[in-house]
């Protein structure tokens, strides 16, 4: 679901930005995810988008966002100004790009790939309503991608992504741009 952030273009990354009130779609879950356990992000907008889904998720921590440091709150064209170069320099590092107080994409993989061994071990289809940057993650993880680039597959973030674990939980890509139903 869009917060007023998403419409301004602002890196919210950690910052726990409501939801737009003027922007709710009538989002309804696709039938191939019935039965399913559903895992959320702590931050609001997450498990509020849960809520709207018509799901009661279990909050799971390690889903939140990326952090996006000292970029927090900024739109890319305020940071392409007030830190020149550096954004260039940096987003040249693909998985490795470290804004100034932040974590790295390569960072958050670390951080979910516990989890992901966890529920390939539950053996139980799970769902989580997590953010753009922990699914980039985990795409980028299942595809080899390494951030550089356009990535091989265009991802709409009105729509569900499905990737399958094995044993060891490392994803590959089973499905992608799942319509969430109106």
């Amino acid at each position: 679901m869009p917060t007023v952030w998403n419409a301004e273009g602002r890196l919210q990354g950690r910052r726990d930005t409501p939801l737009d009130p003027t922007a709710f779609p009538d989002w309804r879950l696709p039938p191939e995810l019935d039965g399913w356990r559903f895992l959320a992000s702590p931050l609001s907008r997450a498990f509020e988008t849960a809520a709207r889904l018509g799901v009661a998720p279990r909050i799971e921590p390690r889903l939140t966002e990326m952090t996006w440091g000292d970029w927090e709150g900024y739109t890319l064209a305020e940071l392409r100004l007030g830190f020149a170069g550096t954004v260039d320099e940096l987003e040249a590092q693909g998985l490795d790009l470290r804004p100034p107080g932040g974590e790295s994409p390569r960072d958050v993989q670390a951080r979910v790939a516990p989890l992901l061994a966890e529920i390939a071990a539950s053996g139980q289809p799970t769902a989580a309503v997590t953010h753009k940057g922990v699914i980039r993650a985990v795409f980028a993880r299942a595809t080899g991608w390494d951030m550089l680039g356009k990535p091989p597959y265009r991802l709409s973030w009105s729509a569900a992504h499905v990737f399958r674990l094995d044993p060891a939980g490392h994803p590959s890509v089973e499905r992608l741009n799942l319509p969430l139903e109106r």
